[in-house]
C-alpha cells in the first residue's frame, strides 16, 4: 500500500491535479518519485522543481540512462569503487521494476547514484583533510543538483565525460593504469633482483634476473645478453631517471629496491594518483607554480607549459616539520630578508644554545623592541615562559639566503633560499623545518619578475647589493600548488615513481581500499 508523502509533497501534488470531474494529472509513478524523494531535501527540490517527472525512465530516459551505464561500464578504469554503483546490478534492477511503486524508488535511487558517481569521478572518493591532518588541500565543490539539471538538458554523453578531470596528467595517468593491468596479465615484471652492486662488466645470475626485468619493464629490447654491458647501462640509467635516481648506470642499492618494487604497488600509486588528481580538478591559473613534494622539485608553468624547474629541499619526515599540501597565491618576494625564527626553533633549538652563550648570530626581542642578549640571563627561562622573539638579520650565513617568495598562509609556509647549499645533491631531500628550500632562487626571482620589468636580473641584483631588506610585490599575483605526486607520467609518454617520504600514499590508498576500491594487478 503506498505511504502518504509529507505535507509539502503533497500539497505539490495537489497542484498537479485537475477539477474533480477530470483526469488526474498525477501518476502512480510520479507519486512514488515523490515518496522515494521525501527522504532527501535537496533530492525532492530538484523533483519537485520538474513536477515529479522522471530521469531515468519513461519516453525520452533511455538516452541519458545508457550513457550513465556506459560511464559506469568504465569505473574501474578510473579506480573508482564500482560497488557503490554497479552497473550490472542496475540492469538487473530495471528489468524487475515492473509496478509504479518499485519504479518509482528505483528511479529516486538512479539519481542518488548519479550523483555519487559524479562526486567520486570529479571531486574525489575521499576526504583528503580526514585521511591525513596535512593534506589541506580545498576539493573542488559543485552544486550537484544544478549538474543534475544539466545532465537533464545537454548531451548526456558529453554531459559524463565532462565530470572526469580534464587535466592532461589524469589522462595519461589513467593509460598508465591500463598499462600496468596490460603486464600484469602478461604474467607482471618476472623474478625480483638479488646481489650486490652491479655495473658495466658483470656476470651472472642476478645479471641475467635484472636483464629480464628491465625487458618487461619495457626498459631493454628483448635479448639474450648475459653480461652488464653497454646497453644495459643504458637501460639503467634510463630507470634511473624515471625513479629520481642519480643516474650512474650502476645498478646499486637504492637502485634494485625501485627495480623490486611490485607490480601492484606501483598500481597502487597510479590509484592513489588518479585521486589526487580529482582533488586538484579546477582551473589551475595561466601562471602557476607547483612544488611536488613527494618528488621535491618545484615548476612554473604558463599557460600549461613548464617555463621553469629546480630542485627543492622540503620538510623533514617529523610530524612537526612535514610541508602541508596547499593551495595559496604568492604575492611578492622579500629580498635580504630578516628570519623571524620560529616559536618552535626559538625555544626548542636556540634557548639551550642562549643558555651556552651561543646564537649571538641572532637578534633577541622583546615586547619594547631589541634588547641586548649580553644583558640576559637566559638560564631563567624555559621553553613556556622564553619572553623573546629572535631574528636573524640579512646577510650571507641567513637562514632563509638571499630571497624569499611569500605566499602568506596559516601554516607560515613560503619559498627561499638558503646557504646549505649541499643538501640539493642527495636523491632524497627531505630536511626542512616545513619551508620549501629553493635549488636555483635567484634564477627563480628572474624568472617570476620578467612579465613586469625588461631587466628583472639588474632590477633585483640592485636590490640585493644595498643589504637591506627590500619587499618587491608581484604585478600579477601567482598560484603555488603545494602537490605530493608519487606518480606521474611526462608529455612524451615516460611513467615517473617517486617514493612516499611522509607515508601520505600509504594512508590514501587505504582509505580507498576502506571505500571499495579494488587493485587489479597481483604481486610480481
Amino acid at each position: 500500500m503506498f505511504l502518504r508523502p509529507p505535507s509539502f509533497l503533497l500539497a505539490a501534488l495537489l497542484c498537479l491535479t485537475g477539477p474533480a470531474e477530470s483526469a488526474p494529472l498525477v501518476t502512480p509513478l510520479q507519486q512514488a518519485v515523490a515518496q522515494a524523494a521525501s527522504e532527501d531535501e535537496a533530492i525532492a527540490a530538484f523533483y519537485r522543481a520538474r513536477d515529479f517527472a522522471p530521469v531515468w525512465m519513461g519516453e525520452g530516459a533511455e538516452h541519458r540512462r545508457a550513457a550513465f551505464l556506459w560511464a559506469l561500464d568504465q569505473a574501474k578504469d578510473h579506480g573508482l569503487p564500482t560497488a557503490r554503483y554497479d552497473a550490472a546490478t542496475i540492469r538487473a534492477e530495471f528489468a524487475g521494476a515492473t509496478d509504479a511503486a518499485t519504479r518509482g524508488a528505483l528511479e529516486v535511487a538512479m539519481t542518488q547514484r548519479f550523483l555519487r558517481y559524479a562526486q567520486d569521478v570529479s571531486s574525489g572518493i575521499v576526504d583528503p583533510k580526514r585521511v591525513d591532518r596535512t593534506i589541506v588541500l580545498d576539493v573542488p565543490k559543485r552544486d550537484w543538483l544544478e549538474q543534475m539539471t544539466r545532465f537533464t538538458e545537454e548531451d548526456p554523453y558529453a554531459f559524463v565525460q565532462g565530470l572526469w578531470p580534464t587535466s592532461p596528467q589524469y589522462t595519461r595517468l589513467l593509460r598508465e593504469k591500463l598499462r600496468l593491468e596490460e603486464m600484469q596479465r602478461a604474467g607482471g615484471w618476472g623474478a625480483t633482483v638479488s646481489g650486490d652492486t652491479m655495473a658495466r662488466g658483470a656476470e651472472g645470475p642476478a645479471v641475467v634476473d635484472l636483464r629480464n626485468r628491465l625487458i618487461r619493464m619495457g626498459y631493454l629490447r628483448r635479448s639474450a645478453v648475459s653480461a652488464y654491458d653497454a646497453e644495459m647501462e643504458a637501460a639503467v640509467r634510463a630507470f634511473q631517471i624515471d625513479h629520481g635516481l642519480t643516474p650512474d648506470g650502476e645498478a646499486g642499492g637504492a637502485t634494485l629496491a625501485a627495480i623490486n618494487v611490485s607490480l601492484e604497488d606501483r598500481m597502487g600509486q597510479i590509484i592513489v594518483g588518479l585521486e589526487r588528481q580529482r582533488w586538484m580538478n579546477k582551473p589551475l591559473e595561466p601562471r602557476h607554480i607547483l612544488v611536488n613534494l613527494a618528488e621535491q622539485h618545484a615548476y612554473v608553468y604558463d599557460d600549461g607549459k613548464v617555463t621553469f624547474d629546480t630542485v627543492v629541499v622540503v620538510g623533514a619526515d617529523t610530524p612537526d616539520r612535514r610541508t602541508p599540501e596547499f593551495s595559496h597565491t604568492m604575492t611578492h618576494m622579500v629580498i635580504n630578508p630578516y628570519w623571524h625564527v620560529p616559536r618552535s626553533i626559538t625555544v626548542n633549538e636556540y634557548l639551550p644554545a642562549l643558555r651556552r652563550g651561543g646564537a649571538r648570530h641572532l637578534e633577541v626581542y622583546s615586547r619594547n623592541g631589541r634588547v641586548n642578549p649580553n644583558r640576559i640571563d637566559f638560564s631563567r627561562y624555559n621553553a613556556r615562559n622564553f619572553p623573546f622573539s629572535l631574528k636573524q638579520p640579512p646577510g650571507p650565513r641567513n637562514a632563509l639566503g638571499r630571497v624569499k617568495f611569500m605566499f602568506p598562509n596559516q601554516w607560515n609556509i613560503y619559498l627561499h633560499d638558503t646557504p646549505s647549499r649541499d643538501l640539493f645533491n642527495r636523491d632524497l631531500r627531505t630536511f626542512s623545518h616545513g619551508c620549501v628550500r629553493v635549488g636555483k632562487p635567484l634564477e627563480l626571482a628572474y624568472h617570476l619578475l620578467a612579465p613586469q620589468t625588461a631587466t628583472p636580473e639588474a632590477d633585483f641584483t640592485a636590490h640585493l647589493r644595498t643589504g637591506r631588506e627590500r619587499r618587491v610585490n608581484l604585478e600579477d599575483p601567482i598560484g603555488v600548488h603545494l602537490v605530493y605526486w608519487s606518480a606521474w607520467v611526462t608529455p612524451t609518454g615516460r611513467a615517473n615513481y617517486r617514493g612516499d617520504p611522509y607515508g601520505r600514499d600509504v594512508k590514501v590508498l587505504r582509505a580507498l581500499q576502506d571505500a571499495g576500491v579494488e587493485l587489479d594487478a597481483s604481486r610480481s
